[in-house]
């Protein structure tokens, strides 16, 4: 479980004096800097002046007494995919280096601005969001808080905005998630992520990976962190005092559901071993666990056979950069977007319509259950160096760790990583997830779930 400071203890802080915006963005700005760290991997643009400018303004606000909201003075990190008003937006690519700057802050952005958000720079990631894996061969790859000795990956491909708030460079990240991209690293650095429906974030100003498939979301200490960060970015009316609060229901009265197939094949015995654990603690406070059978999983690889909706959605995209800069993208990228160039428009279509019908029969067995459970990935982090060193390593190791979180991506469901490793030891997430528009309650149920885990952990 993570010890990092929460939101709501970091504004308390602030409000009660025990420490300034100032303070907490220098001391941000030090770990990026620090060339003993990671943060020159974790990060591809660092706003030293601006971030500074802006905690001073936040804290003369508080000195007035003004607090826009509960991230008002905390350092903020967000991905290099969203757009920054007057600068190229480059998505951990070199091919857009020389791209028009961009004209407005991406809606995410500006929504954090107002809330009094400080952003102290843009994140590193896997190259145009395109792996779970987080390895970028242009900016370099920040490794995992566990085990650096042995520099493992940091999860993908949101990868410097995990590392970012792992190593306290950042309060809270924001990241992106086609397939898994927040959650993965979320496990891996040993944080709570928060994947939300597609729709419920606007995505004006991220470069975009697949149309239908991306989202927006963050990375933070805990539930109520994601919580909290979810209605700043979806601009969800704030009652009269603030963003709610989560109210997470008893552990008793949950209901929660876990495939039989398919979510634990070819899993390592510490996540094996670790998830049956949780269940066990779950089950001890009186939870209904049941082990159900979705045989729409196991159907979902064939259904993307050929690349599916994220090939077909990137290579659109990308086609017209492509045909000048293709020796430019990283190889282990641009070879999945070719994929799409197979894809033609019957077998689109064709696949839209498969998705509906197999979106309907999983809502269909999801009903009464509170959420469904499975390890965020099967696997604990491999070393960065073994999958840089080998295609094959490094495209098994993207299969399997994608494998899961893009069961809800495909399922347009929501989902929150949260930590449920011992302190100290390999880092494992539960993945606690829900069909589309069950935000609220998969959020809900996260955190009374994180609070049985805490209490075993104390």
């Amino acid at each position: 479980m993570t010890s990092l400071p929460t939101l709501a203890e970091l504004q308390r802080a602030l409000e009660q004096g025990e420490t300034t915006s100032v303070a907490l963005t220098q001391a941000a700005l030090a770990r990026i800097d620090d060339p003993a760290g990671e943060g020159a991997r974790a990060f591809t643009r660092v706003y030293h002046d601006q971030a500074l400018a802006a905690a001073q303004a936040s804290d003369t606000l508080r000195a007035a007494g003004w607090a826009r909201s509960p991230v008002e003075g905390l350092p903020i990190s967000v991905k290099d995919l969203f757009d920054i008003a007057g600068e190229p937006t480059r998505a951990g690519s070199v091919v857009l280096n020389a791209a028009p700057p961009a004209q407005n802050h991406a809606v995410i952005v500006q929504r954090l601005l107002q809330a009094g958000a400080v952003i102290v720079g843009k994140t590193n990631m896997t190259e145009f969001a395109f792996s779970g894996l987080g390895l970028n061969p242009h900016y370099g790859t920040p490794s995992s808080p566990w085990d650096r000795t042995n520099r493992r990956i940091p999860g993908g491909s949101s990868s410097g905005a995990g590392v970012s708030v792992a190593d306290q460079m950042a309060a809270a990240a924001i990241g992106t998630d086609t397939g898994g991209s927040v959650r993965i690293p979320s496990a891996i650095c040993g944080l709570t992520g928060f994947k939300p429906t597609a729709s419920r974030v606007n995505t004006t100003g991220a470069l975009p990976l697949s149309f239908s498939l991306d989202s927006i979301g963050p990375l933070a200490a805990s539930v109520q962190c994601c919580a909290t960060l979810d209605a700043i970015l979806s601009g969800a009316p704030a009652p009269s005092g603030g963003i709610a609060p989560l109210s997470a229901p008893p552990a008793a009265s949950l209901r929660l559901a876990v495939p039989d197939a398919l979510v634990l094949d070819g899993a390592d015995d510490t996540v094996r071993n670790t998830f049956e654990r949780t269940l066990d603690t779950l089950r001890s406070q009186g939870a209904i666990v049941t082990f159900i059978n979705i045989p729409e999983f196991t159907e979902l690889a064939h259904i993307n056979r050929k690349g599916g909706l994220v090939c077909a959605e990137a290579w659109a995209w990308h086609r017209s950069l492509l045909a000048d800069h293709a020796t430019e993208y990283d190889p282990r990228v641009v070879s999945r977007i070719l994929r799409g160039r197979d894809i033609d428009c019957a077998d689109y279509i064709e696949l839209l319509n498969t998705r509906a019908r197999w979106i309907a029969s999983i809502e269909q067995r999801l009903r009464g259950f509170d959420a469904l459970l499975m390890p965020t990935i099967p696997v604990v982090p491999p070393r960065i160096a073994d999958l840089e060193a080998s295609d094959d390593a490094y495209y098994a190791a993207n299969g399997l760790i994608l494998r899961n979180t893009t069961l809800i991506n495909f399922l347009n469901g929501c989902a929150v990583s949260l930590p449920c490793h011992a302190p100290g030891s390999a880092p494992v997430g539960l993945m606690v997830a829900g069909p589309a528009g069950d935000d609220r309650t998969i959020l809900e149920t996260s955190q009374a779930i994180e609070q049985v885990l805490r209490a075993a952990c104390a």
